[in-house]
């Protein structure tokens, strides 16, 4: 099996949701603005296909809330074609950390790799993670496929990472990225997910922002709630 010859990538960071209507959106876009900075993609369409086992074993133990829980995801920016790249990403949690291994590839390279046709990259660490994943749960097919409209934020001088996604969506039929950017809302219309993403402590000015608009923390997985929304009444 050919494999793609791009970075390997490896995160280990604290992660924090919210859930902001629409007014508590635009109060944090503009309270932020002197503290943080968009980065160059902007707004961006963002697709990932959750990969589970055909009795969704992965996402029934998440939203069972362990110490430890983990997932394995295909995303892509934007609609991908057999030769576009594509990102394959497991993603661990645990006590709070989340840890994450990603490796670019193209589809059918995923699609070899899912079916048991060997290494999703050219060896290492990374490499035997992600295989040993896939053969201890021995089966892993297309489960869900998650959307938003994305914009990332960045800290010039920091590590700190924000995100806010707009229309969080799913469908649970065309598990597919090279379709469409489609799906059924997860959240009322104009309320959006915002992520803090951050390698020590959240700042002051941050928490103060929070604080002011009323803006608390939660427990949120986008896959979680579309299997709960969805997924559940077809079983």
């Amino acid at each position: 099996m050919s494999v793609v010859s791009n970075p390997v990538v490896v995160m280990k960071r604290y992660e924090m949701k919210y859930l902001l209507d629409p007014d508590q959106t635009e109060y944090f876009k503009k309270s932020v603005e002197p503290y943080m900075k968009i980065d160059k993609f902007g707004l961006t369409s963002i697709a990932s296909l959750y990969y589970d086992t055909p009795n969704f074993r992965l996402i029934r133990t998440s939203v069972e809330k362990p110490l430890f829980k983990e997932k394995i995801r295909l995303r892509s920016y934007g609609i991908a074609t057999d030769s576009s790249p594509v990102f394959l990403e497991l993603k661990r949690k645990a006590y709070g950390i989340v840890y994450k291994r990603r490796v670019q590839s193209t589809i059918p390279l995923v699609k070899k790799f899912f079916d048991g046709e060997g290494d999703i990259c050219a060896g290492g660490q990374i490499n035997r993670e992600i295989t040993t994943f896939r053969d201890y749960y021995e089966t892993l097919v297309p489960a869900c496929l998650i959307v938003y409209d994305r914009v990332a934020y960045f800290q010039p001088d920091g590590d700190l990472r924000l995100t806010i996604d707009h229309s969080p969506r799913y469908r649970s039929e065309d598990l597919t990225l090279k379709k469409n950017m489609e799906g059924n809302l997860l959240l009322p219309e104009g309320w959006t997910i915002l992520e803090v993403k951050v390698q020590q402590a959240v700042p002051l000015w941050l928490s103060s922002i929070l604080d002011k608009g009323r803006i608390y923390k939660g427990s949120f997985s986008k896959y979680g709630e579309a299997y709960r929304q969805q997924l559940l009444k077809i079983k």
